[in-house]
């Protein structure tokens, strides 16, 4: 009797070795995209602040470093009283938006030729807030008897400049108008105790 020997064992079908590549061809897509899409969103939430180019509200270049007040020309009282307003911006840090986040105080006043003159109300001496004085007529600061004339002009030694003015535009949404009623003012503040307007 003769031995038969066994027949050599077949390599494995076609169709499992072309499922075995598809299956490391979708593991290793799907890994990818698992590593990827988290890391550039990532990336692009980082390099957003550097990015981003910062709209100004209306107006486009001409308004850039202005901000809108909440009372218009025809609220500013026309026998030259002096008004007080808050200044409202928007505060961007990096990734963070904050609207309509106080920034300082202005004193709005109409003088005669109708034109309208703002002042910063921080007291050019050390940094404290003037007040306006019905009773004397003119602008005071209570923590050295800083004071000055409604025309922000210091009528002591003490300050040891005039009260510090800012530019302001009229403007109609948005847009520069000499008749328009809006008020955009650009607020800065300045170094106190110096001769000189320094912005900060």
């Amino acid at each position: 009797m003769t031995e038969e020997t066994p027949a050599p064992e077949d390599d494995a079908p076609a169709s499992e070795t072309r499922r075995n590549v598809l299956l490391e061809g979708i593991t290793a897509v799907v890994s990818f995209l698992l590593i990827a899409v988290p890391s550039t969103l990532a990336g692009v939430f980082f390099m957003d602040p550097i990015l981003r180019k910062r709209k100004t509200a209306g107006g486009g270049d001409d308004m850039a470093g202005f901000i809108k007040l909440d009372l218009t020309a025809d609220a500013v009282p026309d026998d030259g009283a002096p008004v007080a307003v808050t200044v409202k911006s928007d505060l961007v840090d990096a990734w963070n938006r904050f609207r309509d986040v106080p920034v300082g105080s202005i004193w709005l006043r109409k003088s005669e030729d109708g034109t309208i003159k703002v002042f910063n109300s921080i007291c050019p001496h050390l940094g404290c807030s003037v007040n306006y004085r019905r009773s004397e007529n003119d602008f005071y600061c209570p923590c050295h008897t800083s004071s000055f004339s409604l025309d922000g002009e210091k009528t002591n030694e003490v300050p040891p400049r005039d009260m510090d003015s800012l530019e302001l535009r009229t403007a109609t949404d948005g847009i520069p108008s000499e008749d328009g009623l809006e008020l955009w003012v650009k607020f800065l503040n300045f170094k106190g105790a110096t001769t000189e307007k320094i912005p900060v």
